[in-house]
């Protein structure tokens, strides 16, 4: 437990410093952010919400399909996943003529994932145990693109902390791909004049 929380306060810091010194954007509030984000996931039925806090910061959870291996072995299935996101590269984004619709853009933050034995596909750690669960805490470097459409990408790969029910505990890395479609209103790309 000392090392989650380890891992959680140095990820928030690092978040804090880099917003604190105005890392990639200047200004207060949600300059690029949208304020709120639902997606459909497409391939492997799922859903994503997430919600824009403050500059550049969002919040999210989605249930999705994940893939996780650690010590114990591997999982892929669905998983329900918690973010904090830090998007960095809106300003570099913006200066290139990139698109940020949709909160196009990359971030990190901390993580954490739940897998159920019910809803995977397939894994290699059950050993005849159906009744296991097991947790990923930890942190993600993710990427999301979404065109003006709405269709979005999201990738995402971490290392972290598996704290299993009914499993060994054990450290290794998760990946996360969804491709979905906003169903929210993204935000206007024109300018407008006050």
């Amino acid at each position: 437990m000392k090392k989650i929380t380890l891992i959680f306060l140095f990820l928030s810091i690092t978040t804090a410093h880099a917003q604190i010194r105005g890392f990639s954007e200047k200004g207060n509030g949600l300059i690029n952010l949208e304020r709120h984000q639902f997606t459909i996931n497409l391939l492997g039925p799922g859903i994503r919400y997430e919600l824009g806090l403050f500059k550049n910061v969002s919040a999210s959870t989605s249930f999705t399909p994940a893939f996780a291996r650690y010590q114990e072995g591997y999982a892929l299935g669905f998983a329900w996943h918690t973010r904090i996101r830090y998007y960095h590269n809106f300003q570099e984004r913006l200066d290139v003529n990139k698109n940020t619709v949709g909160n196009s853009a990359n971030y990190f933050g901390p993580a954490r994932s739940i897998f159920w034995e019910p809803v995977q596909f397939t894994d290699n750690i059950s050993d005849g145990n159906s009744n296991y669960a097991f947790a990923f805490y930890g942190g993600v470097y993710g990427v999301q693109r979404t065109n003006r459409k709405g269709f979005n990408f999201n990738g995402e790969i971490g290392y972290g902390y598996f704290r299993g029910d009914g499993l060994d505990n054990g450290h290794g890395f998760m990946v996360n791909l969804n491709f979905g479609w906003v169903a929210t209103k993204r935000k206007s790309t024109k300018p407008t004049f006050d």
